[in-house]
C-alpha cells in the first residue's frame, strides 16, 4: 500500500516514515501544502497522514479542497491541535479519523489499517487464493495454515496480486506501489522481487503461480497451463 504522509517537522516525518514503512507500506514524505497537492495529483495513494500545521496553507484547507474537488482517498489527520472543537472541525472538512501527536507507532498503523478496511478501502481482513491466506492484519502470509517468512517487498507484491487474482496486473503498477519518489528503480527491480517470490511459494507447496506475461506484466492464478511462448520465468 502506498501512503502520502505530509508533515513539516523533519526529524518527526522521519520517525513516522521509518515505522509505517516497517510495517509493509511505501511512503512518499513531503512538507509543505503545494507539494502535497502536487503528489495527490500525480500518484493514486491509498490514504494520507496529514499535518494540519503546515507552512504555507493551514491543512484543514488543503483537506476541504480535495474533497471539494471529489478526492475520497482516506485522510487521517496527524496534528498536535488537541482541543475538541479542532477535532470536530477536523472531521466536519472531511478527514476519515483524527490523531494527536505524539503517537504510538502501534496505533498509527491500526488506525491507518482500519482506514483501509471500510467500505470502499482496499483492505480486507484476510485475503485468500488457492491454498494461501494474507493476514493483513497480522501482517503475515500463511501457506496450508502454517506461517511462511517472506521479506517485506515480496509480502507487498504478493498482497497486491492476490487481491486481483486472476487479473494481469501491469509491471508499472508495481513499480508505482511499491517505490516511492526518492527511490531509483532499476529496470528490473520487481522482477527480481517476483522471482524470489515465485520460488518461496513453490517451496512451500502453494497452489497458487505467479505468472510473468512478457511485455505486459504478471498474473497470479491457479491455473500452470500458460504456455512458455506466454510467460517467462525470470
Amino acid at each position: 500500500m502506498r501512503l502520502l504522509l505530509i508533515e513539516d517537522h523533519q526529524r518527526f516525518a522521519n520517525f513516522v516514515k521509518d515505522g509505517l514503512e516497517k510495517e509493509g507500506f511505501t511512503v512518499d514524505c513531503v512538507n509543505t501544502a503545494a507539494t502535497g497537492e502536487a503528489a495527490q495529483a500525480s500518484v493514486r495513494y491509498d490514504a494520507i497522514v496529514l499535518d494540519l500545521g503546515l507552512p504555507d496553507l493551514d491543512g484543514l484547507e488543503l483537506l476541504r479542497s480535495w474533497r471539494d474537488g471529489g478526492s475520497e482517498t482516506p485522510v487521517l489527520i496527524l496534528t498536535a491541535r488537541d482541543g475538541v472543537d479542532e477535532r470536530v472541525k477536523g472531521l466536519n472538512s472531511g478527514s476519515d479519523d483524527y490523531l494527536l501527536k505524539p503517537v504510538a507507532m502501534e496505533e498509527l498503523v491500526a488506525r491507518i489499517r482500519a482506514l483501509l478496511r471500510c467500505p470502499g478501502g482496499v483492505l480486507g481482513l484476510v485475503i485468500t487464493a488457492g491454498n494461501v491466506a494474507f493476514d493483513t492484519t497480522a501482517w503475515e502470509v500463511r501457506i496450508n495454515e502454517k506461517t511462511i517468512s517472506i521479506p517485506r517487498r515480496e509480502m507487498g507484491v504478493l498482497e497486491h496480486l492476490m487481491r486481483r487474482n486472476g487479473r494481469v496486473v501491469p509491471k508499472d503498477v508495481l513499480e508505482d506501489k511499491f517505490y516511492g519518489f526518492v527511490k531509483e528503480v532499476s529496470s528490473n527491480s520487481v522482477g527480481v522481487h517476483v522471482s524470489r517470490l515465485r520460488k518461496r511459494l513453490s517451496g512451500a507447496d502453494a497452489t497458487i503461480i505467479v505468472h510473468t506475461l512478457r511485455g505486459v506484466g504478471y498474473l497470479l492464478s491457479e491455473d500452470d497451463s500458460l504456455t512458455s511462448q506466454e510467460t517467462s520465468s525470470r
